[in-house]
Order: structure tokens, then C-alpha cells, then sequence
């Protein structure tokens, strides 16, 4: 006798009313820890987090609402703090969560989702690449669009863009890679 499913087979039409449970659920489970839930649009969701609760919701959300894919790693600089912003599709009910995780501006750290998602690696890296957060528990944390000597994360809005042309430019005079 084999183990019971623990999600229904998939259908491929969406579930009316999916977005309303999920976020009932969510709230539920997370009373004190998720702000501002909201449905964006039908089958959108968006909730708001703090980087410490990060592993332990998206671990739930894969784990007991669905979200077995992660599609999107990115990171915003609001000036005075920082986001690290998260896509999860859920399959089986067609909905789609947006997950803002809050991290403070003078300490841009967050643990890494790839060992629940092998698909945040390269995203994880892109954003640190670009923005500098560091996500903690990262495999391989490395440059993956810029130099490795670069120092900059040049899409933080305190970067001087003018810094980065003429870097770059040199190195391409000089033969550089």
C-alpha cells in the first residue's frame, strides 16, 4: 500500500477562492510574524516578513501549502532598509505569493533558501552581486555578473554611477577581463 499524497493531483485549472485560504492559513499559522498580506490580483498573493522568520515560512509554504516552485530572488534598496523579495507558485491551485522579507539597512544578511529551493542559487548570487545582501548558508556566494574584483554593488542607490563606467572602462582599455 503505497503513502497517501499529501497534495491532490494536479488539475491545471485554478481554484476559486484559493487566495482567501492561503492567506487564512498563513495567518493562522503565522499570527505575529506576517504583515500586510494582501490579494495583488486574482491568484496573486503578497505577504511581508522579517528576515529571521524567512526559513521557517517559506519552509511551511513549501512543505504544507504547495509552493513547490520558487521562480524569482531579488533585492530592493528602500534607502532605509533593504528587501529581499521572493516568487512561489503553487501549482496545483494556481496562485502565485510574493514574499517581501525585511532586512535592515546597516546589517544585509538573510539565510539562503537553496537548500529548500535548488532554483534561489543563481538568483541569490545575482542579488548579492548586485545589491550586496548576503545570503547566509549560501553554497557558493560569488560574483556572477560583474569582476570578482569589483567592490561595488552597483545597484544600491547610494553606487555613484559614473564609478562604475569609467572602472569598467578601464579595465577594457587595459585588456582586462
Amino acid at each position: 500500500m503505497s503513502a497517501p499524497a499529501l497534495h491532490p493531483p494536479i488539475t491545471g485549472r485554478p481554484v476559486p477562492g484559493a487566495e482567501v485560504e492561503i492567506l487564512a492559513q498563513i495567518g493562522s499559522r503565522f499570527p505575529d510574524k506576517v504583515r500586510d498580506p494582501s490579494v495583488v490580483r486574482p491568484r496573486v498573493l503578497k505577504i511581508t516578513i522579517d528576515r529571521a522568520d524567512l526559513v521557517e515560512v517559506a519552509r511551511y509554504l513549501k512543505d504544507v501549502l504547495g509552493f513547490e516552485h520558487l521562480s524569482c530572488v531579488t533585492a530592493v534598496d528602500w534607502k532605509d532598509h533593504f528587501e529581499s523579495v521572493y516568487h512561489l507558485s503553487n501549482w496545483y491551485n494556481g496562485t502565485i505569493l510574493q514574499v517581501n522579507a525585511h532586512i535592515p539597512y546597516d546589517d544585509p544578511r538573510i539565510d539562503s533558501l537553496v537548500p529548500l529551493w535548488n532554483a534561489a542559487n543563481y538568483h541569490e548570487r545575482e542579488a548579492w552581486d548586485l545589491m550586496g545582501v548576503v545570503y547566509e548558508g549560501h553554497p557558493n556566494l560569488e560574483r556572477i555578473l560583474l569582476p570578482k574584483d569589483f567592490k561595488f554593488h552597483p545597484l544600491r542607490k547610494e553606487f555613484a554611477q559614473e564609478v562604475d563606467r569609467q572602472y569598467i572602462s578601464r579595465r577594457k582599455l587595459k585588456g582586462g577581463k
